[in-house]
């Protein structure tokens, strides 16, 4: 696969340095992708910085590019598709729909209703509050959800007339850099770039003197970093973290009732985001049932290449992942989980793990207390609401959660009381949507993404006065 360009004042630009891209499900070399420079980086910061003079001025055209740019999203939605599976592994039709609904985040921005301008007269003075952009944002996106995230970051800062710079996952470069080849034909030069390369890129986009915000989704060692490296010139920041979500089930429910539901809000994406189910509290009583229940669909699962036909789990999408949930479950076990599936790798190439159901663990035990972020589910029993909500509201994470019962006041009831930024009640992530806010309590994230809330991140208030006419 020729991997796209980066592309600098509509052009593309050559670069002296590549690196490998790998598909996960396979082993094999995906692509060379292109190494952006310390010198080329700083060519792009600038020149987004040129642009956004222009850009920002007409709320209009920007809103008409919008749409053009999810247009062309998904027209483009099955090339960007087979790319994103060949790179970070998950089933075809997901890596397509991802596209498609990016292209929705884009249409919900170019029609949001904002209030950027308020103005009064008092005692004759003529009072005047307008939101304006901040000028260069960095949007730096993880391996996970390679596209969507670009449609959460950049569209609110488009409307708001920024301009924006992405850094991909160096993992998953691949879909990033086609996406800006296909938006170098809808925005002027320059507005919507990508900088494409390994560590340290990320960190000296973050510190460029000219980017005036960061918006930073992955892990809380990083974002804690990303923070600090931003304090020195005291840049705004959006840091959405990790979570350890927490999913309650009450007394009401029979095993069987949501065993697929509970499953699939943790297994989806093979566990790889943040606001899914990483560990599961169930009445004391019932944790073998549960446990058999979720790990009879478990079994059923498709696991396989996502490229091929009918799978609906695909790999891990990096080796240091596979590692990672490997060294979980072997810890786990060795002190006294027990796997009721799963447990172990798969043979053969690639990336790929058991979906794995665990019981016999609890509070206080790595596989509980860390976010695995991978396919593990650890099922933990509880002793009544409370004892469940306090367990759940416990820790450093605070992203989402959610409350599973056949009585829906009582479950809302625990529901509202969750220490987190989003929280369910039978489901878990189907909440998140271009108009909710999404953020996290605690270490789970400062500020949030989408809705006006979102919009309103790329914006700072601007005061004017001067004598009524």
């Amino acid at each position: 696969m020729q991997a796209a360009p980066m592309i600098l004042d509509g052009r593309p630009m050559e670069t002296a340095d590549t690196f490998e891209v790998f598909n996960p499900a396979t082993d094999e070399l995906v692509a060379q992708a292109p190494a952006c420079s310390p010198e080329q980086l700083d060519r792009m910061v600038r020149g987004a910085d040129e642009a956004f003079t222009s850009w920002r001025r007409d709320e209009s055209a920007r809103r008409e590019l919008l749409r053009k740019a999810a247009d062309a999203l998904e027209s483009h939605a099955e090339r960007l598709g087979a790319i994103m599976t060949a790179e970070q592994g998950k089933p075809l039709p997901d890596s397509v729909g991802e596209v498609t609904r990016t292209a929705g985040w884009f249409r919900y921005y170019a029609d949001l209703e904002v209030d950027s301008v308020q103005q009064r007269t008092v005692d004759g003075v003529f009072l005047e509050v307008t939101r304006q952009p901040l000028g260069v944002v960095a949007g730096i996106v993880p391996w996970n959800m390679p596209v969507l995230l670009i449609g959460w970051k950049a569209a609110p800062a488009l409307l708001a007339g920024n301009t924006i710079i992405i850094k991909p996952s160096p993992f998953t470069p691949l879909t990033a850099l086609a996406v800006g080849e296909i938006f170098a034909e809808v925005f002027p030069p320059n507005v919507f770039s990508v900088a494409s390369g390994p560590d340290p890129l990320g960190s000296q986009l973050s510190a460029h003197p000219l980017v005036r915000k960061v918006s930073f989704t992955g892990s809380i060692e990083t974002g804690k970093r990303v923070a600090a490296s931003a304090s020195e010139d005291l840049k705004r920041i959006t840091l959405e973290l990790g979570g350890n979500d927490a999913a309650i089930v009450l007394d009401d429910v029979e095993p069987e009732r949501f065993a697929s539901d509970l499953f699939w809000a943790a297994f989806k994406n093979n566990g790889q985001l943040c606001s899914l189910i990483k560990r599961l509290y169930v009445p004391r009583a019932r944790v073998q049932d549960f446990a058999e229940a979720i790990a009879t669909v478990a079994r059923t699962a498709r696991v396989g290449d996502g490229a091929l036909e009918g799978t609906q789990i695909g790999p891990l999408a990096t080796r240091p992942q596979w590692e990672k949930i490997k060294e979980f479950a072997d810890t786990a076990i060795a002190q006294g989980a027990v796997a009721v599936t799963g447990g172990k790798p798969m043979e053969g190439p690639g990336n790929f793990f058991e979906p794995t159901v665990l019981i016999n663990v609890t509070d206080g035990d790595r596989i509980v207390d860390e976010e695995q972020f991978g396919p593990i589910m650890p099922i933990i029993g509880h002793d009544g609401d409370e004892d469940a909500l306090r367990r759940a509201n416990a820790g450093n994470y605070g992203l989402g959660g959610s409350v599973w019962s056949e009585d829906i006041d009582r479950a809302l009831d625990l529901a509202r009381r969750f220490e987190a930024g989003q929280t369910a009640v039978n489901h878990h992530s189907r909440g998140i949507r271009p108009d909710m806010p999404f953020g996290g309590f605690k270490w789970s994230g400062i500020g949030v993404e989408n809705g006006a809330w979102g919009y309103e991140a790329y914006t700072q208030l601007h005061a004017v006065n001067a004598p009524a006419k």
